[in-house]
């Protein structure tokens, strides 16, 4: 499965955790950036990742100090649903009722452990589509 990252320069060290952790779980990794600490505009790696997800229907994870800006910046991508998680049960409910197909997190409020605890989470649950695609379709519709 292809996995975009993007980040900006407050998550650089938290990026580079994750991508290890998928790529030992052999995800096709493809990091949009930033690899670097010098500042940068987190809504570049936000639009950058989601418009990749939407293109090649794949997922995606964004990353910024709280995770809130860099989600804004996603959604703003037609059909991207990012959905910003501090907890497993965010993640898997983010995917399994609103078909989420990016995750953001926030590298100054969790701590990484706890962040790849709920990437994994939400790579591995999958939508229950039944009642949602009707409110997934709206989502999508906006």
């Amino acid at each position: 499965m292809k996995i975009y990252i993007g980040n900006d320069h407050t998550a650089v060290e938290m990026k580079e955790k994750i991508c290890k952790y998928l790529k030992d779980n052999n995800y096709d990794v493809v990091d949009l950036g930033t690899n670097t600490s010098q500042a940068v505009d987190y809504p570049d790696f936000g639009t950058d990742v989601a418009r990749k997800v939407v293109e090649d229907n794949a997922l995606g994870i964004v990353i910024c100090g709280s995770g809130i800006g860099i989600s804004i910046a996603a959604n703003k991508i037609k059909y991207a649903r990012a959905a910003l998680c501090h907890e497993d049960k965010a993640a898997e409910m983010a995917r399994k009722h609103n078909n989420a197909n990016i995750l953001a997190l926030g590298a100054r409020v969790i701590a990484i452990e706890k962040a790849i605890d709920i990437v994994k989470t939400f790579l591995t649950t999958s939508f229950e589509a039944d009642r949602h695609v009707k409110r997934v379709k709206k989502l999508d519709n906006l």
